[in-house]
C-alpha cells in the first residue's frame, strides 16, 4: 500500500472551466521509473548508385555514359539485381558477340550506356514499390506484368518509350491505379 502523501504526488485534480460550466474531475499521473534508451530503427539501405559506384545524375554521370561505361558495371548490375547477364545484355539489345566485343574493349558504347542506366533507374524505382525488398524486385522485374501487356519489364527497357511506360506502370501501382 503507498502512503497518503506519495499518493497525493501522483493524484491531481484539474479544474476545466467553460462558459456556464465547471468541471472538476481526478487524472492519475504515473511517474516513469526508468526512461528507455532510445534504439534507431533499421538502417535506411544505401542508394542503389552508391552501391554500383555511380553518380545518380549530373555531369559526371553524363560524361560516364557519353565516355561510355566500363564493362565492369554489367557484372556489378547483375549481381544487384539478380539477373543473369545475358537478360541484361538483352535488356539493353546487346548482341552476344557484341558483348563478347565489349568484353574485349572494357567499355561500352553511350547508347548501351544509357541503356544500363535507365536499368539502374527502373530497378531503383521498383525497389521503391517494393519497399526495399531486392528480390521481390528482381522476381517483378523478370516476370512478364499485365499492366505491361504481359511482358517483363526487362524487355521492355530497349527504347524510351518501353522504359518510360515501365517507370508509368510503377508510378500508378504505387498510387494504386488498377492496371
Amino acid at each position: 500500500m503507498t502512503d497518503p502523501a506519495q499518493r497525493a504526488r501522483e493524484m491531481s485534480l484539474v479544474r476545466a472551466t467553460w462558459p456556464g460550466l465547471v468541471v472538476g474531475f481526478q487524472m492519475e499521473m504515473k511517474v516513469l521509473s526508468s526512461i528507455k534508451e532510445y534504439q534507431p530503427g533499421p538502417q535506411i539501405p544505401p542508394s542503389i548508385w552508391i552501391t554500383l559506384g555511380l553518380p545518380s545524375r549530373g555531369t559526371k554521370l553524363h560524361e560516364l555514359v557519353h565516355e561510355g561505361l566500363p564493362f565492369e558495371y554489367l557484372e556489378r548490375i547483375a549481381s544487384l539485381l539478380q539477373v543473369p547477364r545475358g537478360d541484361i545484355s538483352k535488356a539493353i539489345c546487346v548482341s552476344p558477340s557484341t558483348m563478347a566485343r565489349r568484353a574485349k574493349a572494357g567499355r561500352f558504347d553511350t547508347k548501351e550506356s544509357d541503356r544500363l542506366v535507365a536499368l539502374v533507374a527502373v530497378f531503383e524505382e521498383a525497389l521503391n514499390l517494393f519497399e526495399n525488398d531486392k528480390a521481390a524486385a528482381a522476381k517483378w522485374m523478370s516476370s512478364p506484368v499485365r499492366g505491361l501487356g504481359s511482358k517483363r519489364p526487362l524487355d521492355m527497357l530497349g527504347t524510351r518509350v518501353g522504359t518510360k511506360a515501365v517507370f508509368d506502370l510503377i508510378g500508378r501501382l504505387e498510387n494504386g491505379v488498377l492496371v
